[in-house]
């Protein structure tokens, strides 16, 4: 699927989404993440992994300071601050990469991006602080809005969708204008389905296959499927570190399918796997 170029205009500079589909990374500043565990909660730890992303290739740099796995207890919007701002202002100074928070708190955010970050993620998608599409409209950052079923203490409880694909669009639409009637730019929003937020094995498999679906609302389209656990139940890897072969197959599949954006925990391996997927789909453009 040919994706066309977009400029997204961005505090400090823009964003170019285009035929290369872009990396980010992501780095967890938390004693809790399913994903590492906590391995990046100290600072130090943590600065050094977004640099590490960077250098690897990450475009963008995804810091969040509060977990969302399944049963994640939530914490205090100070609590996120402490552990996110020191990481955003020093990779804002060291790494040639835009910088994103992962966050649904506007005080967060907000802080944030007077540190540098300059593109606010939200699992969300503006429903969990009404501040948040005001300061996402005054501010120009762009803006990800993800689908979530339930939240994340209930949402793997009992996900249910008559149509997976149909749901999450509409859902995915119905938030994009909302974003839009609080005053933020259509381009700067990208939409995320949001692989495994309230969603069984069988719903992920037909998201990622119905990507292009997606594609159709117009946005640039964001895809974070590394290290989740269908990609366990597929492969068989207990433990999400051990997950990086099934993980590329998803991204390099869903950047095949439509996506522009893919949020992983590595850089180095899909940079040179989307490196090959990219090219073989920008055939599409010759006559």
């Amino acid at each position: 699927m040919l994706r066309r170029l977009r400029r997204m205009p961005l505090p400090r500079g823009e964003l170019l989404l285009g035929p290369r589909t872009l990396i980010m990374g992501v780095i967890n500043v938390t004693p809790d993440s399913f994903s590492d565990g906590g391995l990046f909660l100290e600072q130090e730890r943590a600065v050094a992994q977004g640099l590490a992303l960077a250098a690897e290739g990450a475009d963008l740099l995804d810091v969040g300071g509060e977990s969302t796995r399944p049963g994640a207890e939530p914490v205090s919007a100070q609590v996120e601050q402490e552990r996110v701002l020191p990481v955003i202002e020093a990779l804002c100074a060291r790494a040639q990469a835009v910088l994103s928070v992962d966050t649904s708190k506007a005080a967060v955010a907000r802080a944030a991006l007077a540190a540098g970050a300059q593109v606010i993620n939200d699992v969300s998608a503006l429903r969990g602080d009404p501040d948040m599409a005001p300061l996402a409209a005054a501010s120009g950052a762009g803006l990800i809005l993800m689908h979530m079923q339930g939240d994340p203490r209930s949402m793997q409880a009992d996900p249910h969708y008559e149509d997976v694909v149909a749901e999450v669009k509409t859902f995915l639409a119905e938030r994009a204008q909302a974003a839009q009637a609080a005053g933020v730019a259509r381009e700067r929003i990208i939409l995320d389905p949001g692989i495994g937020f309230g969603k069984t094995l069988e719903h992920n498999l037909a998201l990622i296959r119905g990507l292009n679906e997606l594609a159709e609302l117009g946005c640039p389209l964001l895809l974070g499927a590394s290290r989740k656990s269908f990609i366990g139940r597929l492969t068989g890897r207990q433990a999400p570190g051990e997950r990086l072969w099934g993980s590329l197959g998803a991204h390099v599949l869903g950047a095949a399918l439509g996506a522009d954006i893919v949020r992983v925990h590595e850089a180095a391996p899909y940079r040179e796997a989307l490196a090959v997927s990219d090219a073989v789909m920008a055939l599409e453009a010759r006559p």
